[in-house]
């Protein structure tokens, strides 16, 4: 089976086309001010507008208030929420829209029955645990760790880069592979080299 793409923080046009045309099944855009990797609702909807078809415009979010969220959805055409904070079941399925929930792997957390608590979401995406920071640390984590009895499809993130992406694949089977940091060349700034040889590495087992 072929693991999904994501190519998270997408903030420029160019970024966007390279990770398409290598391949990418799902794109990200961060609503989140204080990331780096923070983008307007005005730059994600153009760029959104300029994607092809069968390209998943996701957009991120962390514990923002429903109008926030709204306002986002009014100028943004996105396919897909993705919600990294602590927002609840309800929250999530109050957009009526297709949703995916982060949750990192924190020591003591029943990560299997919280995943297992939002019933709609599409997936459930793991991350690593680095207190008071949302996402993007960089960061693996255990894959040992990961409950074998999630009822949702998995989307593994943190800390995966070109050189971990096949050996993560092959351990864990998820559904889809989550990357940010690791294909950059300055936070926000995608490398195009790093993106194509990651996109190459998650399908084809290397980076020719």
């Amino acid at each position: 089976m072929k693991t999904r793409v994501k190519i998270c923080g997408i903030t420029r046009l160019e970024d966007a086309q390279v990770a398409v045309q290598a391949g990418a099944d799902a794109l990200g855009f961060v609503f989140y001010p204080p990331s780096p990797r923070a983008v307007t609702p005005a730059v994600a909807g153009s760029i959104v507008r300029q994607l092809p078809a069968f390209v998943t415009a996701t957009g991120l979010f962390v514990n923002a208030a429903a109008d926030e969220v709204n306002r986002v959805l009014e100028q943004v055409p996105l396919d897909l929420l993705q919600f990294h904070g602590d927002e609840s079941p309800e929250f999530c399925e109050s957009f009526g829209r297709p949703y995916i929930k982060a949750l990192r792997m924190q020591p003591g957390v029943d990560i299997a029955a919280l995943a297992n608590s939002y019933t709609g979401a599409r997936g459930i995406l793991l991350d690593a645990y680095v207190a008071g920071v949302p996402g993007g640390t960089g960061q693996t984590f255990d894959w040992n760790a990961i409950p074998s009895s999630l009822a949702k499809a998995l989307i593994l993130a943190g800390g995966l880069d070109v050189d971990n992406v096949a050996h993560a694949i092959g351990q864990v089977q998820p559904w889809a592979v989550d990357v940010s940091g690791g294909v950059e060349a300055d936070k926000g700034i995608k490398d195009a080299a790093k993106v194509r040889a990651f996109i190459c590495a998650a399908h084809y087992g290397n980076a020719r």
